[in-house]
């Protein structure tokens, strides 16, 4: 049933009503007052009461809504006013707290770029990348595993072949790129490594004056350098995530080689000699390498480790050093385990005696990036065959 709009008209005249009937009942009461106070105090009671009643039938009466149905109404508007108010309030509250996300994440992206490099220099990474120039084969492929390899524009000549690069690309020299090629292809972002500044004072900044963001990337020492260097890139590039997934994959594969080796007591582990140069120009590394460190990681232990850094070794270390298996990774020359094997005054040597001459990926034992676990399971599969089910 459809409840009609109060009348004004009706109420006014149910006022008229009361003040006449108590104006008559006053004057009736005035004349006993005196006599009858007890009994008036009665009569004025029952007088209001009927007066009541009267303006009860009489809003009926008039076509208007019975007192019961206006409050219901009036609660029912005010309801209705209270959830439009309040669902007012909860839009107004949703869009506040959609803006307020919106600019906590544009803040913490900002906040999450770095403002130094690997290097230290300071860097201010563009608001948009679009255009990428690497000159480290390391850095290729992190950028390809992140991939973000649409972005790369140009690249360094020993990176050519690598998988996943774009073909058709500008090619640059490692050492001595060619600065006004680089600036006229104005990269957001040029990726070297130390080589790329190896003996030079300042070499891009041709290209810093015309705006582009040069980022130095150093060579790694350590499997956890190699994190840091992915999770820095990735948070140059703006994939954060990548870097982690990147990270956790690598780190999956260490783990389980590890499992693999790991029991083998001190006393069993193989020694090793792991060459990267041949003769006459033998060079190797370390302790406090990554190579030293994927050498330790496969099982094995470094016959160079009371030394430190990357390494001009004489043959005749080597061959008082005796060690059980020799890696090489040497890929400039035919034949490096041949070589090695028939070297001159190294007959004595077990590794050699034994047969026990091995090459390791070059990319994968010379690239401190995220495929170091290639070389850590080719190593410790030559170590301990027999643990792989080898023989």
């Amino acid at each position: 049933m459809k409840i009609k709009i109060f009348n004004r008209e009706i109420y006014v005249c149910a006022l008229l009503a009361i003040n006449s009937i108590c104006a008559k009942s006053s004057a009736e009461m005035e004349k006993n007052m005196k006599r009858e106070t007890t009994k008036q105090r009665k009569m004025k009671t029952r007088i209001m009461a009927w007066a009541l009643g009267m303006l009860l039938l009489a809003l009926p009466a008039c076509g208007g809504e019975t007192p019961a149905a206006q409050p219901d109404k009036a609660a029912s508007e005010a309801r209705s006013a209270q959830t439009e108010s309040t669902e007012a309030q909860s839009s107004q509250t949703e869009l506040a707290e959609t803006q307020s996300a919106e600019t906590e994440a544009a803040t913490e992206l900002s906040q999450a770029l770095p403002t130094t490099d690997p290097s230290g220099a300071a860097i201010a990474i563009p608001d948009q990348v679009d255009s990428v120039v690497a000159l480290a084969p390391s850095i290729c492929e992190t950028l390809v595993a992140l991939g973000v390899e649409e972005k790369i524009t140009g690249y360094d000549l020993q990176s050519a072949g690598l998988v996943g690069l774009p073909e058709g690309v500008p090619t640059f020299d490692t050492v001595n790129p060619d600065i006004e090629q680089l600036t006229a292809l104005a990269p957001d972002m040029l990726l070297v490594s130390n080589l790329s500044l190896y003996d030079q004072e300042a070499p891009y900044q041709p290209l810093i004056d015309a705006g582009v963001c040069v980022i130095c990337v150093p060579t790694s020492e350590s499997v956890e350098g190699v994190r840091s260097d992915i999770r820095f890139l990735a948070s140059a590039l703006r994939v954060p995530e990548e870097g982690e997934r990147v990270i956790a994959e690598m780190d999956a594969e260490l783990a389980r080689l590890s499992d693999i080796v790991s029991d083998i007591p001190a006393e069993e582990q193989k020694s090793v000699y792991f060459e990267i140069s041949p003769a006459p120009y033998l060079y190797s590394s370390g302790s406090g390498t990554y190579l030293h460190e994927l050498i330790e990681l496969a099982g094995g232990r470094n016959v160079l480790a009371d030394q430190s850094g990357w390494l001009s070794v004489e043959g005749e270390t080597v061959v008082a050093a005796n060690p059980d298996v020799i890696f090489t990774n040497v890929n400039y020359m035919d034949a490096p385990v041949e070589e090695i094997l028939g070297r001159e005054g190294w007959a004595g040597v077990s590794a050699v005696q034994n047969k026990e001459v091995y090459y390791i990926d070059n990319m994968a034992s010379s690239l401190p990036d995220q495929n170091i676990v290639k070389a850590v399971e080719q190593m410790a599969q030559a170590l301990y065959p027999e643990r792989f089910g080898e023989e």
